[in-house]
């Protein structure tokens, strides 16, 4: 199956089944903050959807107890070429996320807004939704080129002030010194939707909007309620026979055997060693080899690197080349140390989390396939024997 589903049993409570258009202003939109919208964000331990997962309420009450003018982004910049929620949002829901800013605006005490894209379409619409409702502070519309760093919160900032969307070392972070040297929120827009939509129905479900792919099934957008067996997931795309996920896009490495009985709750996923970062999953079927995943994964995230931070650059490469090596059975006795060496000591070390995907990536391969790698020690494997893309286009999803 390919296209945009909800596994919520009421349509109505998800993002998903939010009205669109001039319609979703006659179904209450941009009604007047309640006073408990922040109790409610934080009763329902809502989490930022962008990919690191840090709990919106705690986020909000640090820019609103900064002082001087406070600004908020909406950001809709996707790095991970696995993930399209957010365009898809901004494309067909954007009443919502602008919602969801003025109603962030509102609990910050922010003078200005601003929205954050790469994809033309969405721009579009956002301008398109703007000119049929203002939310009510001043928003502007930010181009940036798409990488997979221009979404991270420094390189937010950086380019509306008119840089390069390049991350910039911490402290301080966006919250202290942002836009203009203003606190500044920068949000995932489904995080902000998920506002609106708690400001709308308090007893919105508990839900993730999840991007689905892989060889050997389809692709989906899907809304999931918190819980949700991955298995599940993969049985509705026709990806119940991978033996294999890559999951957050890459952040979240990659889970071999048990990967069925994970669940979509950022907890327990983190308890499991894995993580659901921007909560784009890509399957791996019986014919795809984790090998060769992992290594245009690494490539790909060598080729994406700022180039700003020494260690990235030497690190991502250096991951890269023995992971290939390793693959096309051309590794030394060192390799697979080496590698585990800079998999722990690298995570941690750059100004965003680019570094630590890659090492996640090539740490998890040499945890939970152990007996692949082994197999690799002679060449033979067709999939690795081709040469890794670099511009990720095995993961690339397009939009349903």
């Amino acid at each position: 199956m390919t296209g945009v589903y909800s596994l919520l049993p009421e349509n109505g409570t998800g993002l998903l089944g939010v009205p669109h258009g001039t319609e979703y202003l006659a179904a209450g939109g941009y009604a007047p903050l309640a006073d408990d919208l922040l109790d409610r964000i934080d009763a329902a331990r809502l989490r930022g959807r962008g990919g690191a997962g840090f709990p919106a309420a705690v986020k909000l009450r640090a820019v609103r107890d900064a002082t001087g003018p406070r600004v908020v982004v909406a950001n809709g910049e996707e790095g991970e070429p696995g993930s399209v929620k957010d365009r898809w949002l901004l494309r067909h829901r954007p009443h919502t996320v602008l919602d969801g800013l003025r109603l962030a605006a509102a609990l910050t005490d922010a003078e200005r807004g601003y929205v954050y894209v790469s994809d033309p379409a969405a721009e579009q619409a956002v301008r398109r939704a703007l000119g049929e409702h203002g939310p009510g502070l001043p928003v502007d519309v930010v181009r940036t080129e798409h990488t997979y760093v221009a979404g991270e919160e420094s390189a937010v900032v950086r380019r509306i002030d008119g840089g390069p969307a390049l991350p910039t070392a911490k402290p301080p972070r966006p919250f202290e010194s942002g836009v203009g040297g203003a606190p500044t929120l920068v949000a995932n827009v489904e995080t902000l939707a998920r506002i609106a939509l708690l400001h709308s129905r308090p007893d919105a479900a508990d839900a993730y909007l999840v991007t689905l792919a892989g060889g050997g099934g389809g692709t989906a957008l899907v809304e999931a309620p918190a819980g949700t067996h991955l298995k599940v997931l993969a049985d509705l795309c026709g990806h119940g026979r991978s033996e294999a996920v890559l999951l957050g896009g890459m952040f979240g490495g990659l889970y071999g055997e048990g990967w069925r009985d994970l669940t979509l709750d950022h907890d327990g996923l983190r308890d499991a060693g894995a993580a659901l970062g921007c909560g784009a999953l890509h399957f791996l079927g019986p014919e795809d080899c984790p090998v060769a995943v992992a290594v245009e994964a690494a490539s790909y995230l060598g080729a994406q690197s700022a180039r700003q931070c020494g260690v990235c650059v030497s690190g991502t490469g250096a991951m890269a080349k023995a992971l290939a090596a390793a693959a096309r059975g051309e590794g030394d006795a060192d390799t697979l140390p080496q590698l585990r060496r800079w998999s722990s000591r690298l995570p941690g070390r750059g100004a965003c989390a680019l570094l630590d995907a890659a090492a996640r990536v090539v740490a998890t391969l040499l945890d939970r396939f152990p007996d692949v790698l082994d197999a690799h020690r002679s060449p033979g494997c067709a999939a690795c024997a081709r040469p890794a893309p670099d511009d990720g286009r095995r993961f690339t999803v397009p939009l349903p």
